[in-house]
């Protein structure tokens, strides 16, 4: 070991001769006497010569010792320095963080939550990452992501914030030019629209649920596959299909008459919505801050029917 290895030796010499005894020293350290005389000795074998001059009267410092100290104090000052930056990014709120979110929802749902967060705490800055292939974020060190759909990564937390409701929706023109439907099986030759991957709900099988909790289940061929639930959107509502869409993005288009339920007696089933962290890491305080402010924010949000908020 070398002597700039140990910080404690620094120390314990550092004190020494800024208190001019060891005595003096020691009662500064809260140490006894002897422990710290035994750790001048230690330092002073690891430097291969004396750093101190004792005599029954008066303590100096050799040549060494001069040239120990400043270098011992600056790296005492910088360790500080350090500690206590650490001890402000886990007790403050301030600093930056990096957050994701899949496309859609974080334009939709996800941006003014990060506006309102940021809003209330001035300190902080935030990176905002939206993917729709989120979780490997995570492992590229974001802090927090929003994502809805199942969640199978065991090295993440998810906190569950609620559930999606997906409705089964077309265009008024599209329904009025097809015949009146009945059953799933009815859709069959209807032209279909899907969110591609799935991660969430896409995938060319659709499967819906009766009030007793039957499945039914049809194949679809899809005219059109999209990565993006907005562009989904804006394809039923021109009339080029039907498709499975968010309560929070449709609602709006259902009350005015837009778009239309298509066989409102079946549900698809609820998308559940997470809040996912890193496990196993002492989060800073901006992260838990922000991670108790999201479940606050989307479960008042789904009390506000966007979509069924936890709480």
């Amino acid at each position: 070991m070398r002597a700039f290895e140990d910080l404690t030796l620094l120390r314990s010499f550092v004190s020494i001769v800024e208190c001019g005894s060891i005595s003096a020293g020691a009662r500064r350290l809260r140490i006894s006497q002897p422990t710290l005389s035994r750790q001048l000795r230690t330092l002073e074998e690891l430097c291969g010569t004396a750093l101190l001059r004792r005599d029954t009267h008066q303590m100096s410092m050799t040549e060494t010792g001069q040239r120990l100290l400043a270098d011992a104090q600056a790296l005492l000052d910088h360790a500080e320095a350090a500690g206590r930056r650490l001890h402000a990014d886990h007790t403050t709120l301030s600093g930056q963080l990096h957050l994701f979110a899949t496309m859609d929802l974080g334009q939709w749902i996800v941006t003014p939550l990060v506006s309102r967060f940021l809003q209330a705490n001035p300190k902080i800055t935030a990176t905002l990452a939206l993917n729709n292939r989120p979780l490997h974020m995570i492992q590229e060190g974001c802090d927090v992501g929003i994502v809805p759909g199942r969640i199978t990564d065991e090295s993440v937390i998810a906190r569950p914030v609620g559930v999606i409701r997906l409705h089964l929706a077309a265009s008024p023109a599209l329904v009025k030019n097809r015949p009146e439907v009945k059953r799933l099986s009815d859709l069959q030759s209807w032209p279909w629209i899907s969110l591609s991957g799935s991660h969430f709900w896409g995938g060319t099988d659709v499967t819906l649920y009766d009030s007793k909790g039957g499945s039914h289940t049809l194949p679809t061929t899809p005219v059109l596959i999209s990565e993006g639930v907005t562009s989904i959107r804006e394809a039923v509502r021109d009339g080029l299909g039907v498709a499975l869409l968010p309560d929070w993005l449709v609602e709006n288009d259902l009350k005015s008459g837009a778009i239309v339920p298509v066989l409102p007696r079946l549900r698809a089933k609820d998308l559940p919505l997470h809040v996912v962290y890193a496990g196993q890491r002492i989060l800073p305080a901006r992260v838990s801050a922000f991670i108790d402010f999201a479940v606050r924010y989307l479960a008042d949000a789904g009390s506000n029917s966007s979509f069924k908020g936890n709480g």
